[in-house]
């Protein structure tokens, strides 16, 4: 397994385009500019491509992965087709279910559970969508927080509405589980709040 999901600085840097169907980012070690992760959503059938420039687009199913540059897959996210409320799964390198997240119904600002492969609830992100501002917690511990705003040295690469910063509490243990599961749900949060 890469040790890149055992940093706690990411920097997220969305894909924009005009006519731009799937959601694809490239994820940078902050500290150094080093494009450490890329996000793609390689195997979109023609019929939700067509969907997303519609109405419809946030009931779209995606399979979106997160590899290292050289093709390691870290991460797979996928969600089927999605009427109400959103259910994800997570998987890991070898397609081993590793949890998800489900959408908390009628939630103000956006939530959703972090589950664990046992859909035991691990932690709740919940925020504000109009501040850009979520955070990762567990009654009053926080494992990440998730923001529009960076001051450190890749602070260059940070200047696009669609860049945005995910920093993991170092107290969450190496290589567990939680770590790509957050990082996984930093990576769907447009696509299922928006619902």
């Amino acid at each position: 397994m890469s040790q890149v999901i055992n940093k706690n600085l990411f920097l997220v840097k969305e894909h924009i385009g005009l006519f731009k169907a799937a959601n694809n980012f490239d994820i940078y070690d902050p500290e150094n500019g080093e494009l450490i992760l890329e996000c793609r959503e390689p195997n979109l059938g023609w019929i939700t491509k067509l969907l997303r420039f519609t109405d419809y687009k946030r009931m779209t199913p995606f399979d979106i992965q997160i590899k290292t540059p050289d093709g390691q897959r870290i991460v797979r996210i996928s969600r089927g087709i999605s009427f109400f409320l959103s259910k994800v799964e997570v998987r890991d390198e070898n397609n081993d279910l590793i949890g998800g997240f489900k959408q908390k119904f009628l939630s103000i600002g956006g939530r959703f559970d972090v589950l664990d492969k046992n859909d035991e609830s691990i932690c709740t992100l919940s925020g504000k969508w109009t501040g850009w501002d979520f955070y990762f917690k567990r009654g009053d511990q926080e494992f990440a927080h998730v923001s529009k705003k960076w001051a450190g040295i890749g602070q260059e690469l940070f200047s696009s509405a669609d860049n945005y910063i995910l920093e993991i509490a170092e107290e969450i243990e190496a290589d567990h589980d939680v770590r790509k599961l957050i990082l996984a749900a930093v990576m769907c949060i447009d696509m299922v709040l928006k619902e």
